[in-house]
Parts: structure tokens; C-alpha cells; sequence
């Protein structure tokens, strides 16, 4: 059996576009150790297997921010067409397009790697919900707090205002 790849590397092959949790088709090609080109030859006569959920291509504007972000990836500057993206579930169909060993392998590092970045998106929710709890209680200890030395502070009476007096003020 050969052995597993690395998770935190394939989670630095995963971004967000459109909101959703995807994978380049370059990265993807080169983890299976084929071209691009070929990969894409395979999902295009199996067109019918990648709907627009488990695949879609990038716009020249996600294209542009992908290569603003990642600098790994300038050369897709020069290349006149814009990338494919697969999504958790078009990773998945890869493997029944693409049968060889290695992409089996791949594909199962990928899945490992999807359900552990879920994972910490689950744990990141949970700890924003506790901070918030935190920050409420604080907040109203601390308005606790005001309220107590607020009460605590004298009164003041309107007194007569002190100091020299002219004679529009005098009147």
C-alpha cells in the first residue's frame, strides 16, 4: 500500500469560491500525476457525471483573485483559459473516471482532508458560540458594575454659580 499523503498539505489545495469548498483542476491532475489537460479530457466525456455542483469553471475575475491569493499559481496568468474547479462531491466522481490505483489513493486522502476541514469549520462555530456566552456575561457584569457606582456617586443640587458677575449676568 502506498503511503498517505500528507493531510495539511491537500487542505492548502482547497479554497472557497462561490461559497463553497472546492479544488483546482491543475492540483488535482498533478496529485494523480496525469496533465490537465488529460483530466479535463475525462471529465469532458463524462460530462454528464459532474454537474454544475460537483464542478464549474472559474470567471476571469475568480480566476484573477485566485492568482492574487496564491502565488503558487501565476503561471495561470498566461494561460487563455480559465480554470476548473471540482467541489467535495465532483472530487469524489474523479474517482470513477479516473480508475488507476494512485487515484483511488488520492481520492481517498482528498475525502480525509474535506471532512477534517468541516471539522474545524464545526469546532471554529462552536468556539465563536462560546465567546459570544463569554462576552455576554461580561457585559452584563460590567453593567452590574455601572450600575453600582452610579449609585454609589453623590448627588449634586443645582447651586448658585461662584466667580465674578457682570452685569447682564446679574439681572
Amino acid at each position: 500500500m502506498n503511503k498517505p499523503i500528507y493531510l495539511g498539505s491537500i487542505e492548502n489545495l482547497i479554497f472557497e469560491f462561490r461559497g463553497i469548498k472546492v479544488m483546482l483542476d491543475s492540483d488535482l491532475a498533478a496529485m494523480y500525476e496525469t496533465d490537465t489537460k488529460k483530466l479535463k479530457q475525462q471529465v469532458k466525456r463524462n460530462q454528464d457525471r459532474f454537474p454544475d455542483d460537483f464542478m464549474f469553471q472559474l470567471t476571469k475575475e475568480e480566476k484573477e483573485v485566485l492568482i492574487f491569493m496564491t502565488p503558487r499559481l501565476e503561471n495561470l496568468k498566461y494561460s487563455s483559459t480559465t480554470p476548473y474547479v471540482f467541489t467535495e462531491q465532483g472530487v469524489s466522481m474523479l474517482s470513477s473516471v479516473l480508475t488507476s490505483a494512485k487515484a483511488v489513493q488520492i481520492n481517498i486522502e482528498i475525502m480525509r482532508a474535506f471532512a477534517h476541514y468541516r471539522s474545524l469549520i464545526l469546532e471554529n462555530m462552536e468556539l465563536r458560540k462560546e465567546m459570544g456566552s463569554l462576552d455576554n456575561k461580561l457585559n452584563e457584569a460590567f453593567q452590574y458594575l455601572l450600575e453600582k457606582i452610579d449609585a454609589l456617586a453623590p448627588t449634586i443640587n443645582k447651586r448658585k454659580p461662584i466667580g465674578f458677575k457682570t452685569k447682564s449676568h446679574a439681572q
